[in-house]
């Protein structure tokens, strides 16, 4: 976190950052800075932090790194969160401090990658590991709004993992999704294309989104970031889909360059205004899947059997 925080500080005259964890890293970041560059950083010290092997539900109720940097921007001290730590316990104390738009049953993890064919944005890729018909559904609807918004892509194409590209193909859970894609009017003029495969994902042209739980999602994120290591044409960050405030998570083998481009990006999702203009298009839609009282595979695939 040191290497990118001045990284970023350097590339950023107009940042500000808010340090949050041991003082001897943050008096790192500090003493490295040009003494005219100091006051462009404020530090809020908390010793303990949450390991990626504990567990993020019970951390977010005790001190840390993570639950005091939500708090920060809960409070309007900070416009944003960053995390290279625990996935699960950045998107925990998220989603308990910050709170979840309307309707939002769990929040996703959403990635652009680059593709010969334009960027296509990845969700979910690490929250929702047995992910509901309902919450693959809203993940679909936040990232067809994030994709127009954040990438300005008009019309989004949405498209579902699957292991395979004809109807019908894959689990009980994505041929009901897909019927409900097909069902449903997705914001900002977005369409669902159907199922696609996860070489749709790396060359681009069928779909500009593409949804799916986020067990299958980070296995195929990392597996392309593997295949693109050293190249630096990815991003190695996720925006946080579906929380109240602008939280980006970068992955535990995050380097200086990929928490530099973390920052930024949430830099970006507050000078934009993005993450508002997301809910905004995405509203209406979510109230209306929750207050129905979700969706079900058997009411999707009962009525087309």
């Amino acid at each position: 976190m040191v290497d990118g925080a001045l990284r970023a500080c350097s590339a950023d005259p107009d940042l500000h950052l808010v340090l949050v964890g041991p003082q001897s890293a943050a008096d790192e970041v500090i003493g490295a800075l040009a003494v005219h560059d100091r006051e462009r950083v404020s530090v809020i010290v908390v010793e303990s932090r949450v390991g990626m092997a504990d567990s993020p539900l019970r951390n977010i109720r005790r001190e840390s790194t993570v639950r005091a940097s939500a708090e920060a921007v809960f409070a309007g001290r900070a416009y944003g969160m960053v995390s290279a730590g625990s996935s699960g316990a950045a998107v925990a104390a998220s989603a308990h401090v910050l709170g979840r738009l309307s309707g939002v049953r769990r929040p996703g993890l959403a990635a652009a990658l680059p593709t010969p064919n334009g960027p296509v944005l990845l969700a979910d890729v690490g929250v929702t590991l047995d992910a509901t018909m309902l919450e693959l559904v809203q993940h679909a609807v936040l990232g067809a709004a994030y994709a127009a918004v954040a990438l300005g892509i008009p019309g989004p194409r949405v498209g579902l993992l699957s292991i395979g590209s004809e109807p019908g193909k894959g689990d009980r859970l994505r041929r009901a999704v897909s019927i409900a894609l097909s069902d449903i009017p997705l914001p900002a003029g977005s369409r669902y294309v159907g199922l696609v495969e996860g070489h749709d994902v790396a060359q681009g042209g069928r779909a500009d989104v593409v949804i799916t739980d986020g067990f299958t999602g980070n296995v195929l994120l990392k597996g392309i970031e593997g295949a693109l290591r050293g190249t630096r044409t990815h991003e190695a960050a996720a925006v946080l889909l579906g929380v109240v405030g602008d939280v980006v998570v970068c992955h535990g083998a995050a380097d200086g360059s990929d928490i530099a481009d973390g920052i930024a990006l949430a830099t970006r999702l507050h000078r934009d205004g993005i993450i508002p203009a997301v809910g905004e298009l995405a509203d209406d839609l979510l109230t209306e899947l929750s207050s129905a009282g979700g969706l079900t595979i058997r009411d999707q695939l009962g009525e087309r059997t």
